[in-house]
């Protein structure tokens, strides 16, 4: 492409962005889609006329590229829903620690897709806030707050879940010398 349509493109940044977020509903995802349109525009940039709508090519290649991000997510549901039906019919793990890691991590694939990120990309990958806001494109604010919520909702989670707690009818591995044997 020559410089002139190359600018064209910068400056539909911005209706592309708006349309990915109505159809995304979703910060993150929409940039991610804007990123797979313009990859796919690229690689396909032969097709587009010189004499055609530049701005209706783009968000064409968009709305299609979301259609097949969802066919995908659909049928990834499919097979994964196909695959927990065998999953549930085989014993389970002997490992305790196994199925408690599944659980967190059931609790973790709970939590809401924003919260999820935040935490994956601060707690799993060891971004700094500001790296992680700016990866998300969000305020350092707005980051911490999703962060403490989603920490909070696995802390529920620990709390109300938790079943190797002496407290609840396992007998201590410790005993405190000088004090009460529980």
């Amino acid at each position: 492409m020559n410089d002139t349509k190359r600018m064209d493109v910068i400056g539909l940044l911005g209706p592309l962005r708006r349309y990915a977020r109505s159809l995304t509903r979703d910060e993150t995802q929409a940039e991610d889609l804007v990123q797979d349109t313009l990859v796919r525009a690229y690689e396909r940039h032969g097709s587009f006329r010189s004499s055609g709508n530049l701005r209706g090519w783009l968000l064409s290649i968009l709305h299609n590229t979301f259609i097949d991000h969802r066919r995908r997510q659909r049928a990834e549901a499919r097979r994964l829903e196909q695959a927990a039906s065998f999953v549930a019919s085989e014993a389970p793990p002997e490992q305790e620690s196994r199925v408690r890691l599944q659980q967190v991590q059931a609790a973790f694939m709970s939590l809401p897709d924003e919260q999820r990120a935040v935490l994956h990309l601060v707690a799993i990958e060891g971004l700094p806030y500001q790296e992680a806001a700016d990866a998300l494109k969000i305020p350092v604010g707005t980051l911490m707050s999703r962060l403490g919520r989603a920490r909070a909702a696995l802390r529920g989670f620990e709390a109300g879940d938790d079943t190797s707690r002496p407290s609840q009818g396992r007998r201590p591995s410790l005993r405190i010398v000088g004090g009460p044997d529980v």
